[in-house]
């Protein structure tokens, strides 16, 4: 390891505007047994942030903390039990906190190659967006070709991949966005509603008479019902988020709880339909080897694609650890699409 360098690191001090985000410096981490560390060259502003900075996530850790939902970079250094054959390689990891560094420690095992020819900040925009969006597409909602589904903000980060990956399933999608992002999404093959023109389930039905065969939900809260009553029969409904309720107070956690009961309430029911919860992360403790495994092939498959063609890294911006605030502004502002991409 390079011992002349220095560790950059973003700290979330509390609940704060973006510009009282913290940023320092310290010493290269060390990596312990079984771990790596990863010099970073892409980490990205995701709505998971958003909400930490709110305090709304429904299990941050207490402040503070570093943030970073994932990361991709080259291993600098391996520690005692892992393959020296790993450092130089380029890879991509999840680790929910942490990733707005300069440099990351992780264990090995989480590690997933990025292809040649692909790069970090395309990488990056692949990482949790892709993952999620491939999970909750074949490994919950098991699409098949001439089926028809929902997508809620069709042209947001995990949105987008949704769309393009279930239109090389062969599946139709109506996807919901503002009108400005519409002829965007008609170019993608998908047939965009408008969220701003009200009664988003009437304009669904005119579409989908019969109802469709799943929804893919982030936007939570009272919602979740109409994404429910739009499922056709045997349909099912990928509920992955709560962006309703970004800015309320109270408890972060009662939005997600009462999403869960609802989703044991629905699934208890005699019609043939399915409710989830999804959570990328749900499982790793319980079934950490599964988990990776999982991830792994997952993320593989997305990254193939990406190198098909079949989907399309949207980076809307790249900036520096250092001007953070504006990052996080940028990612906030609605005004861009694609994901905003922090570099070392």
């Amino acid at each position: 390891m390079n011992t002349t360098e220095e560790l950059t690191e973003v700290v979330l001090p509390g609940k704060v505007e973006p510009e009282d985000l913290q940023v320092r410096h310290g010493a290269v981490p060390t990596p312990g047994p079984g771990q790596v560390v990863v010099r970073m060259e892409a980490t990205g502003v995701s709505f998971a942030e958003q909400q930490m900075r709110r305090g709304r996530y429904y299990d941050q850790p207490p402040f503070p903390f570093v943030p970073g939902y994932d990361l991709v970079g080259t291993v600098q250094a391996a520690g005692e039990g892992v393959g020296t054959d790993l450092v130089g390689t380029r890879v991509a990891a999840l680790t929910k906190t942490g990733g707005w560094a300069s440099h990351v420690v992780v264990d090995a095992a989480d590690t997933v190659p990025v292809p040649e020819g692909v790069g970090a900040a395309e990488a990056e925009a692949m990482v949790v967006n892709g993952a999620t969006a491939w999970q909750m597409l074949h490994r919950k909602a098991r699409v098949r070709a001439g089926q028809t589904v929902l997508v809620l903000g069709a042209n947001g980060g995990v949105g987008s991949v949704l769309v393009e990956l279930a239109r090389v399933a062969g599946v139709k999608v109506i996807g919901t966005a503002s009108v400005r992002h519409h002829d965007a999404l008609r170019e993608r093959g998908v047939t965009p509603v408008d969220y701003r023109a009200g009664d988003v389930a009437a304009q669904v039905r005119a579409l989908a008479p019969g109802g469709v065969d799943a929804v893919f939900d982030h936007v939570g809260g009272r919602g979740v019902v109409d994404s429910w009553r739009l499922l056709a029969p045997g349909g099912t409904l990928v509920s992955y988020g709560t962006a309703s309720t970004l800015n309320d107070e109270g408890s972060k956690q009662w939005p997600v709880l009462k999403i869960i009961a609802r989703v044991w309430v629905w699934n208890t029911l005699p019609n043939g339909r399915r409710a989830y919860f999804y959570n990328l992360w749900a499982g790793k403790a319980l079934a950490k080897d599964r988990f990776r495994a999982r991830l792994r092939a997952d993320l593989t498959e997305v990254f193939a694609a990406l190198q098909r063609g079949d989907v399309t890294a949207r980076v809307a911006a790249q900036l520096p650890l250092a001007r953070v605030a504006e990052a996080v502004r940028l990612a906030e502002s609605g005004t861009v699409a694609g994901k905003v991409v922090l570099t070392a």
